[in-house]
């Protein structure tokens, strides 16, 4: 596999990376507290790990799917079981560690997963009325 020049990003990437902040965003604008973006924990990464402000106050570890064709499914249908599973194993090495990875602790709550799917491009076409994004409380639990 070659390597990609530093600060170089693919198109997936950036798509992705756009999601990200289009969901930090709105969560933000929620009043929920983002934490940490793209948190790895071993092998996996977490796209974003929040306070939701509730009730009740939870932390919350938000995947981040997007789509920006519709050929290949909707945004929450790209996650499977085994994804699921390993999201959970990241959070419980995380919560296990009481710590993001720059030291920061992390708050004493319950916690959850939840999924976020991005529609970067919905029916009315890329770009036009904006992106779609739905967020899916509790995923696998």
């Amino acid at each position: 596999m070659a390597e990609r020049a530093p600060g170089r990003r693919t198109a997936r990437q950036r798509v992705g990376a756009r999601a990200e902040a289009l969901v930090a965003s709105a969560l933000e604008r929620c009043g929920w507290r983002i934490l940490a973006r793209n948190v790895r924990v071993g092998r996996a990464e977490l796209d974003l790990v929040a306070l939701d402000p509730g009730p009740p106050p939870r932390l919350v570890v938000v995947e981040v799917r997007s789509r920006s064709q519709s050929r290949f499914g909707t945004p929450a249908e790209s996650i499977d079981r085994a994804k699921v599973t390993r999201l959970y194993g990241a959070v419980a090495a995380l919560r296990a560690s009481g710590r993001l990875p720059d030291g920061t602790p992390l708050p004493r709550l319950r916690w959850r997963v939840d999924l976020a799917a991005v529609d970067l491009a919905p029916s009315l076409g890329d770009g036009a009325g904006g992106a779609r994004l739905e967020l899916i409380r509790e995923i696998g639990a």
